[in-house]
Parts: C-alpha cells; structure tokens; sequence
C-alpha cells in the first residue's frame, strides 16, 4: 500500500495572505492596539500565520510600508517615526495620530 507522495519531505508551499488581508490586519491590531500605543509586524504575522508565521514577516512590511505611503499607518524604529523606504531592523507600527 503506498502513501500519498505529501507524507514524504516537506509539505506543499502554503499561499499567502492577499495584500487585503494583511493590510486588514494590520489597521485592525494597530486600531485596537489603542492611542499611544504600537504592534509589531510579527503580531500580524503570528494572526495570520499560526506556527508558520516566519514566512510572512516580508510581506507584513511590505503591506505596512504601503500604507504608510498612503499616510495611513506611522512606522516607528526607537519610538520615532522613520521613512518606510530607509528603515532596516526593527520597527513598530502604529496608527497616525496617535502619539507612539
């Protein structure tokens, strides 16, 4: 009796999250996140991805970096908001308007 090839080696890709729901996501947690408060990019991974949430880490930044350019969401590094196109490491992300 043979298994089905998926059992042997790794499992077949997951797709993605659409651009939609990332960006939803996104408002959403940095939203109830509150005034004066901010989310890390791996909090909107982790939602969307469970346990095979490492994946998502780049278009997580990707989706959040596009809506700062759209001047609805601030990218922080240190607290402080930064160019979406200049950062490199960690970030935050926080709703505008409120102070982070």
């Amino acid at each position: 009796m043979s298994s089905p090839e998926h059992e042997y080696g790794p499992p077949p890709p997951r797709a993605l999250p659409s651009a939609e729901a990332l960006t939803a996501e996104i408002l959403r947690q940095a939203t109830e996140r509150g005034a004066g408060k901010s989310i890390c990019p791996s909090d909107v991974a982790r939602a969307l991805g469970g346990e095979d949430w490492h994946p998502l880490m780049a278009p997580v930044r990707s989706a959040a970096f596009a809506l700062a350019r759209e001047g609805r969401l601030l990218v922080l590094r240190k607290g402080k908001p930064v160019d979406p196109e200049a950062v490199k490491g960690v970030i935050r992300l926080a709703v505008p308007g409120d102070p982070a």
